[in-house]
């Protein structure tokens, strides 16, 4: 079995697949032409290598995968707002800001999209269910037990976020080719020609999936927050929002150690995240795969490998 780093992300009506150094997305258009960008990846741990530091490592590299993803969802949903609706005007502060920002305009939007989108996060799943806790705290004898209790009602908003959002339609065709990027992936690893046929036979689920680590973040938080037994509720608060990077640190060290390794305790603790990964990924058609392959032989070849190219299937 081959050991690879590649990782992905499924976007509107494509696949980006990351690399080392570059990622490569390729989405089929209304047209069904297949187009693929790739672009470098300018990481912060080149320039400062304490980044490089295990928890270190792991913070970094969820704030990156989200710009990254952020970016490579624009993109590929840049082909949609075209074909499908009339471009609309920007408004009189976006005028402005673009006009005070220039060039750094499209990195501005991207940053603040992350922020807002991690604040939104750590609300509904680190916060909101403090507070529910709060309430029935009566009933719970004990500090830590109060921190397991919340624990579980994080994981049961979480999967019901989770089950909501796999019932909208155009969500479904993103789980497709959330599961097309995994079977492309596993066909490599384990040494099999990148063929729509070869992917096709292989299963949707992956131990290093996003899905995966969400669901870590999770269960790690519940230990953490057990450990640490504070009785006032502001710094209960404040813990809730200061640790998420260390709890996400940790939980990226897990998942890496879980890709490199086939032991029985690995298998044991990726189970919970391949059975999620029934409701994140679909099973996709052969388009799907295709575009999936296209983007796994973007980044391949740019690690020295040979392919022909990518399969058109219309």
């Amino acid at each position: 079995m081959k050991q690879t780093s590649i990782g992905g992300q499924a976007v509107m009506e494509g696949v980006m697949m990351r690399g080392k150094n570059m990622y490569a997305i390729a989405v089929r258009k209304p047209d069904q032409e297949i187009i693929m960008d790739k672009q470098p990846i300018r990481s912060l741990s080149s320039r400062y290598s304490i980044l490089k530091w295990p928890i270190l490592r792991g913070i970094l590299g969820f704030v990156e995968s989200m710009v990254i993803g952020i970016k490579t969802l624009t993109y590929s949903a840049s082909f949609f707002d075209l074909e499908e609706s009339e471009p609309s005007r920007p408004s009189k502060s976006e005028a402005w800001l673009e006009k005070k920002l220039g060039d750094r305009y499209d990195d501005f939007i991207i940053g603040m999209t992350v922020v807002i989108a991690i604040i939104l996060a750590i609300g509904l799943f680190m916060v909101a269910p403090l507070f529910i806790t709060r309430f029935i705290h009566t009933w719970i004898p004990t500090g830590r037990l109060r921190a397991a209790v919340e624990g579980v009602i994080r994981i049961l908003i979480f999967l019901i976020y989770i089950g909501l959002i796999s019932q909208m339609k155009d969500i479904q065709r993103v789980f497709q080719y959330h599961g097309a990027e995994h079977k492309t992936i596993n066909c490599y690893e384990q040494g099999e020609e990148l063929t729509v046929e070869n992917v096709r036979s292989h299963t949707r689920y992956h131990k290093r999936c996003g899905t995966s680590f969400l669901l870590i973040v999770m269960l790690v938080s519940i230990g953490v927050f057990m450990l640490i037994d504070l009785q006032n509720m502001w710094m209960r608060f404040l813990s809730r929002i200061v640790l998420v990077p260390f709890i996400a640190g940790l939980s990226y060290e897990i998942i890496r150690f879980a890709g490199r390794s086939d032991s029985l305790f690995v298998r044991l603790i990726s189970y919970p995240g391949k059975g999620l990964q029934r409701l994140t990924t679909k099973e996709p058609d052969d388009d799907q795969i295709a575009v999936a392959i296209c983007a796994m032989k973007g980044v391949l070849e740019d690690e020295g490998e040979s392919y022909d190219s990518c399969p058109i299937i219309k």
